[in-house]
């Protein structure tokens, strides 16, 4: 699974690659070449006392030293550039597919380990292309100094291209277990850093509730798998460095002693057998380089697959054939957010999903609809007019074009679905709310979120923590309402927008909200009774299934039931 996105990441950065492999064999070539010139000075000029030839063969030395010199400097520049930009192109596909209309990339997985995929596996997926031009750089260089090493003494020169095949195919074999002990790793610690913003995000929930030390606890646990984890991936990487180390150090003493050997014979001179322990030496730089990059490789392979698992996780509503054109007939599509937008009309017709079972629903365009349902059933009331999952069974019908034909992002563009639980963002309160002019005005007053903003220190300008936790529960509600209504949607679904303000301020919106949304379609899914006396009617549901459709006057009046509900 993970040889997809890896061949994605490195063709994406072939031009990049190729310049830096070119210049990384350029900085390998110049490596093998000093041992051989030192060589040949000793031959040439220092045996024979010839100082013209000394000073031609050093200046000759210090050109390959300046070529070594530049050639690396501008292949790392390069090779670094490829690893960042294919980390950045892989981390805006994982981004894109999280944030997909269609949704579940984000299905059981913890907001803290999307980032962890998203981040450090894009990162490490990334980093195979900074390893890969010096990998083929350093074969280059092994096939340089084996026929530099023929060419001195065809035994030396065959050792080290019979035996270095060998050696990568141990390189390769060392690396399997850190490749599983990286993806251990990289899911232990993915865990513990998805439970660790779980955890933040709900802290006042769990000091209310007095679970601290459960929490903590629990965390516990999942911080030590995370870090045995990682003791284990130490381990493999030592032992994988550590067996190619060994393994080439006596391949290189295997070089050097035939090498000595052949001069102890006279088959090769003094300057010769000087080369041929160099250039024995030079070996282990190829040999550290493949145990390198190596550990990148399998370190990389690793976290694709957690790349991939999210880039290919299945979507939750299937995408329409021509829905972008099917969108642009919606009536109101694409006028969301000004203030003509015409209201539009809902039809559900025997939709099954969850607690929903065969709910038969019509909704005119402009009316403004309360629903009082159990919390399972109005919980996946929203997620199926929200085009967040696929029905079961049955249909949703928008203004006559039936929402499986239609692209979630048409249907999200018409549609808007706001859960009472909706998080802010790091920002200001404007940057938050968004809209402007009289859109802006009416969403603030209508939510009340006006009083919000002119409490705070810098009104709308004020910044807002992550996810808003620098505000109180209601006035994050407030201005999360506020969002909503100056989108100004031809369709608004709200799921209890109202249950962490008082019951003043709750009276205030319920009259303000009906006014705001005057001639455009507005679901209200709730059970709050200031809510529910300005709705056109009521829809009382029952095990998923219309039960009653009434005024609220006339529910509270006839029903116990709905009583018990909404006024308990």
């Amino acid at each position: 699974m993970s040889g997809k996105v890896l061949r994605q990441a490195i063709t994406s950065q072939r031009r990049h690659l190729l310049t830096a492999s070119a210049l990384a064999a350029t900085h390998q070539g110049c490596e093998a070449a000093v041992p051989l010139l030192v060589g040949v000075v000793i031959d040439e000029a220092v045996a024979t006392g010839s100082w013209p030839s000394l000073a031609g063969l050093l200046a000759t030395l210090a050109a390959v030293f300046v070529a070594l010199s530049l050639s690396y400097r501008f292949a790392a520049r390069r090779a670094e550039l490829a690893a960042e930009e294919a980390a950045h192109e892989l981390r805006l596909r994982v981004s894109r597919r999280i944030l997909d209309p269609r949704g579940t990339a984000d299905a059981d997985r913890l907001p803290g380990e999307l980032v962890s995929i998203a981040v450090s596996d894009t990162r490490r997926v990334g980093a195979v292309n900074g390893a890969l031009p010096f990998a083929v750089a350093a074969l280059a260089g092994l096939v340089v100094s084996g026929v530099a090493l023929l060419r001195i003494s065809i035994p030396l020169g065959l050792l080290v291209l019979l035996g270095t095949p060998p050696l990568l195919w141990l390189t390769h074999l060392v690396g399997k277990p850190l490749e599983r002990r990286s993806a251990q790793e990289a899911e232990r610690a993915a865990d513990a850093s998805g439970l660790a913003a779980d955890l933040v995000a709900g802290l006042r929930v769990l000091k209310g509730i007095g679970a601290e030390a459960a929490a903590v606890e629990r965390y516990r646990r999942i911080s030590r798998s995370a870090l045995a984890a990682t003791l284990r991936a130490a381990r493999a990487h030592a032992g994988h460095d550590g067996t190619i180390l060994a393994a080439t150090g006596v391949f290189i003493a295997a070089v050097a002693l035939v090498g000595a050997q052949l001069a102890a014979s006279g088959a090769i001179s003094v300057g010769q057998l000087v080369s041929a322990v160099g250039l024995a030496q030079y070996l282990l730089g190829p040999f550290q380089i493949f145990a390198w990059a190596g550990g990148r490789m399998a370190q990389g392979r690793a976290s694709a697959c957690r790349v991939e698992a999210v880039l290919a996780a299945p979507a939750a509503v299937p995408s329409a054939a021509g829905g972008g054109a099917a969108g642009a007939t919606l009536r109101g599509a694409g006028s969301a957010g000004s203030a003509g937008s015409a209201g539009s009309a809902l039809r559900l017709h025997g939709v099954t999903h969850g607690a929903l079972g065969g709910l038969d629903l019509d909704v005119s365009p402009g009316e403004f609809v309360g629903v009082v349902a159990d919390p399972a059933s109005a919980h996946d009331l929203v997620l199926c007019l929200g085009r967040e999952v696929e029905p079961t069974s049955g249909e949703i019908v928008l203004d006559g074009v039936p929402l499986r034909d239609l692209d979630a992002g048409a249907v999200r563009a018409t549609v808007l679905t706001a859960a009472h639980d909706a998080d802010l963002f790091e920002g200001t309160v404007a940057d938050n709310i968004g809209g402007a002019g009289a859109a802006l005005h009416t969403a603030l007053a209508a939510s009340c979120a006006d009083e919000v903003v002119s409490s705070l220190p810098h009104g709308a300008n004020t910044a807002v923590s992550e996810r808003g936790r620098s505000l109180s529960g209601g006035q994050r509600q407030r201005i999360a309402l506020a969002r909503a209504l100056a989108r100004n949607s031809p369709v608004l679904v709200l799921h209890d927008p109202t249950t962490a303000v008082d019951a003043v301020t709750e009276s205030r919106i319920a009259a303000a909200l009906r006014g705001a949304r005057a001639g455009r379609t507005t679901i209200l899914v709730t059970t709050s009774p200031a809510l529910l006396a300005v709705t056109d009617r009521v829809v009382l549901l029952r095990d998923g299934r219309v039960e009653k459709i009434a005024t609220h006057a006339d529910l509270v009046d006839t029903d116990a039931g709905y009583r018990e509900t909404v006024l308990s």
